[in-house]
C-alpha cells in the first residue's frame, strides 16, 4: 500500500538562511494536512534538525551545496489499515553518512549540541538513512493521527 502524492519539492543550497523558508512552508503544509499544532511543531523541528545536520556534517558548513527536499502524502499500513502520513525525503551529495556514528549523545550529558538526531527520532514515526549513487538520503515519516488520538497510541 505505497501510494504517493507529491505535495511539494524544494531545491535549496546548504545555507542556514534557507532554513526559515523550509520551516514556514512545512509548517503551513503540515497544518493543511490536518496535523495538530504540537505535531506541526514537531515535524518542523525534526526537519530543521535534519537540514542543520546536513549543512553542518555532510557539507562541513559550505553554504552553496545542493539539498533537495521532497514532501509526499502517502498511505502506510498501520494498525491493520492504511493510515495517511507525510513522507519527507532529504537528499544531499555531501560526505557519506557513517551509520555507526549515528547515535546522538546521552540526554544526561548537558551541553550545547549533539541532540539533533534525538529530536529527529523523537518527532518522527520512521527515520531511514541510505546512500545510493553518491547521494545521502534521509527518509522521515510522520503519521497523520486522527483528531483526538494521541501521537503515541
Amino acid at each position: 500500500m505505497d501510494r504517493r502524492s507529491l505535495l511539494l519539492k524544494m531545491e535549496l543550497r546548504s545555507n542556514p538562511e534557507t532554513l526559515c523558508m523550509v520551516r514556514g512552508a512545512l509548517g503551513q503544509l503540515a497544518e493543511r494536512l490536518g496535523f495538530s499544532e504540537s505535531e506541526c511543531r514537531a515535524v518542523v523541528l525534526g526537519v530543521d534538525e535534519a537540514l542543520t545536520n546536513i549543512i553542518r556534517h555532510a557539507y562541513a558548513g559550505q553554504p552553496d551545496q545542493p539539498i533537495e527536499v521532497w514532501f509526499h502524502r502517502i498511505q502506510v499500513p498501520a494498525r491493520g489499515a492504511g493510515v495517511e502520513a507525510l513522507e519527507i525525503i532529504l537528499l544531499d551529495q555531501g560526505k557519506k553518512l557513517d551509520e555507526a556514528k549515528l547515535s546522538g549523545r546521552a540526554l544526561e550529558d548537558v551541553r550545547p549540541g549533539g541532540l539533533g538526531l534525538h529530536f529527529i527520532r523523537e518527532t518522527m514515526d520512521e527515520v531511514e538513512f541510505s546512500h545510493t549513487n553518491g547521494r545521502n538520503q534521509l527518509r522521515l515519516v510522520k503519521l497523520l493521527h486522527a483528531q483526538g488520538t494521541p501521537a503515541g497510541s
